[in-house]
């Protein structure tokens, strides 16, 4: 056996001698069969008795696992990953959409931490905690200079349901040091990034996710619009990973009539468990857009193949991401778990949409971004390569196909004219927090369409930035007007959240303008 690969094969059968060992509840046998591996079994616990009591240098048993169950699982698909204990809390909250903590969003300005705003809702609103307060200590840990990093803060600020902390703020509006104790409670992670009225007709909401409480806000948000006279609604599905499929299954029945099928999956024994629409939907007779990209993934797909398959809506922007495979947590018992696909799904039609990885490897499978740039197809609807053998008809004859993301409807590519570099994004962002921060008073006497309409006008905040990040040429009129929308848009975020910051970007969204377009011809 060559040298180089002997630490993957021998903790790779450590791995396997801890999971024979390992109690895995009322489901164990569909995994491993104890009876077919009592030799092994005793083999490896030999090994990992030679390993502790007798191996040269000193090693941690837990790094081998953790290091040998990631290998393995890098052997099966890109999305069945191993989650170390440290992480799963982070993960769980995430899915779960919400954690217990105080409630802030924060960045550190100068070895500060500094709150970009309270979560609305959440327990520090409720103390009298205000964007703009730096945070200088809970209880007795300091929590500003040079040694601090953001991402060491959440376990001050975080902590078991109904604890107290006790915090000592400095508030700049007024020049001011106090105390205030805030007790830690329930925080929402939101789903709904935001909703509005586009014009008086179309609505439109935007998800970020499929968490647990994903639905309620979809659903709270969809009610809204429709009191303001929505008569069609823009879901817009870009950027969103997915998360749970029956999250997403619980949309889709908003917009399809009883009994359409919504999906379907299929397991390693040929087992097929179908979810049909049923009759609560409250939005079956409105017209629908539904927005994608190249980052919409899993449930998001699940949602636009349903539709797309069901002939219902309009499907606009970029072909999907491409992931077709279902994933079940399953806790490993040390505090860790594993996320392992035990299933395909498949669309109405009865199409995959899963992309190839079967030797890829997992990090060319996560940037074929940089594939499509180099083919074409994020800038030109001929360039998506299809995949005539993989072609499926829709109950009206729209050709569809499987194999590989969802090929939208109407195709919008990349708006290359007003994308800016990270570098700018970076210096945008600073320079807005650091301008509304020193002039948080004044500013929060705008109402946000007002400040839509009117701020900036005469151009003096974006010379001011010019200046500010030592700008040494002339922006083209292309930057210029990218530049403007973008930090405009930046101080609408610090001021009035994310419907401020979107507000602004969305007037100059092409595929927002698509959807217009779309709904004149239809008048």
């Amino acid at each position: 056996m060559n040298k180089e690969n002997l630490p993957l094969f021998l903790s790779i059968a450590v791995v396997f001698g801890i999971l024979i060992g390992m109690s895995f509840g009322e489901d164990a046998t569909n995994f491993l069969p104890i009876s077919k591996s009592a030799s092994q079994e005793r083999k490896i616990k030999r090994l990992i008795n030679f390993i502790e009591n007798d191996y040269v240098d000193k090693v941690s048993t837990d790094n081998l696992l953790d290091g040998a169950i990631t290998q393995m699982l890098g052997e099966l698909d890109p999305h069945s990953v191993y989650i170390p204990k440290e992480k799963l809390q982070a993960v769980k909250e995430n899915m779960q959409g919400k954690f217990v903590g105080i409630g802030v969003q924060f960045r550190m300005i100068s070895d500060s931490i500094t709150v970009v705003q309270p979560i609305k809702g959440g327990p520090s609103i409720k103390a009298g905690i205000k964007a703009g307060d730096r945070i200088l200590m809970a209880n007795k840990d300091t929590l500003f200079g040079k040694e601090i990093i953001s991402d060491a803060v959440p376990k001050y600020l975080k902590g078991a349901d109904n604890t107290e902390v006790n915090l000592k703020i400095y508030r700049k509006s007024t020049d001011s040091l106090f105390n205030v104790i805030v007790t830690r409670g329930s925080v929402n992670i939101k789903s709904v990034d935001l909703s509005y009225m586009l014009n008086d007709a179309i609505g439109y909401i935007k998800l970020d996710r499929f968490a647990r409480n994903t639905f309620t806000e979809f659903k709270t948000a969809l009610n809204i619009l429709k009191k303001k006279g929505m008569t069609d609604l823009v879901l817009d599905l870009r950027g969103n990973g997915g998360g749970f499929i029956d999250i997403a299954n619980s949309i889709v029945d908003e917009f399809l009539e009883e009994d359409k099928l919504i999906v379907f999956t299929k397991n390693n024994k040929d087992e097929i468990d179908e979810s049909f629409a049923t009759k609560k939907g409250d939005f079956e007779k409105g017209g629908l857009y539904v927005l994608i990209d190249e980052n919409s993934a899993s449930a998001s797909e699940i949602v636009a193949g349903a539709l797309q398959d069901n002939d219902k809506g309009t499907i606009i922007g970029r072909r999907s991401f491409g992931k077709g495979l279902v994933q079940i947590e399953m806790d490993l018992g040390d505090g860790s778990a594993v996320r392992l696909t035990t299933a395909r799904y498949y669309t109405p039609t009865g199409r995959s949409i899963q992309k190839p990885y079967a030797g890829n490897g997992n990090k060319n499978y996560y940037q074929e971004y940089e594939k499509r740039i180099a083919n074409g197809e994020l800038l030109s609807q001929d360039s998506i390569q299809v995949i005539d053998s993989l072609q499926f008809k829709t109950p009206k004859g729209k050709i569809v196909y499987g194999g590989g993301g969802i090929i939208p409807d109407v195709f919008v590519g990349i708006d290359t004219s007003s994308t800016l570099t990270n570098f700018n994004f970076y210096k945008i962002n600073s320079f807005a927090f650091d301008y509304v921060d020193n002039k948080r008073k004044e500013l929060e006497k705008w109402k946000i369409e007002d400040f839509i309409d009117n701020f900036d006008t005469d151009e003096t905040i974006y010379n001011a930035f010019l200046i500010a990040v030592k700008n040494r040429r002339n922006p083209t009129s292309e930057e210029k007007k990218s530049i403007k929308r973008y930090l405009n848009a930046s101080i609408a975020n610090v001021l009035f959240g994310d419907l401020g910051f979107y507000r602004i970007i969305h007037q100059e969204d092409k595929m927002l303008q698509k959807v217009l377009e779309l709904e004149s011809i239809l008048e």
